[in-house]
């Protein structure tokens, strides 16, 4: 059986960054790393749900809102996927990616969805640790120089 690629991936050389992942047709998906892999330091439940919350709300409302197909959490604890059509350039995806961060920073009120109506576990968030991951990831981001987006070798 063939592997997926995600797994042809060296993770013992991944650092928190932001890479393109895949490519499948007119859409790409972007590995938004927040972690390094298998270092221990992984994103509790709250952490990953309460970021998912911000960050999907706030890119899907974005100018690149058409585009945008998927956000959502690695099951590995260490990042999300996204998944943007390509009409959006890779660079334009990173500077999203960064503004929507910085919003979640900024946010003043409940985390998006925290209702049990809107929720399946809406008593799990929370926009302080939203706030944290998301300032984190942000630094991270800022420091990135590779701006082809491609995994570490």
């Amino acid at each position: 059986m063939d592997r997926i690629k995600s797994f042809t991936i060296n993770h013992d050389v991944l650092v928190p960054g932001f890479y393109i992942s895949r490519e499948d047709g007119d859409v790409i998906t972007y590995d938004l790393r927040t972690r390094k892999p298998n270092a221990g330091d992984y994103m509790d439940n709250a952490t990953m749900h309460s970021l998912e919350h911000m960050f999907a709300t706030y890119i899907r409302n974005s100018t690149m809102s058409d585009d945008v197909i998927y956000f959502g959490p690695m099951g590995c604890q260490t990042g999300f996927y996204l998944l943007v059509r390509n009409n959006q350039s890779p660079k334009a995806v990173f500077e999203m990616t960064k503004q929507v961060l910085q919003q979640t920073i900024d946010h003043e009120g409940p985390v998006f969805g925290a209702s049990a109506a809107e929720c399946g576990h809406y008593e799990n968030l929370s926009l302080e640790a939203a706030r944290i991951e998301a300032k984190k990831y942000l630094e991270a981001l800022k420091e990135q120089t590779n701006m082809e987006f491609t995994y570490p070798q």
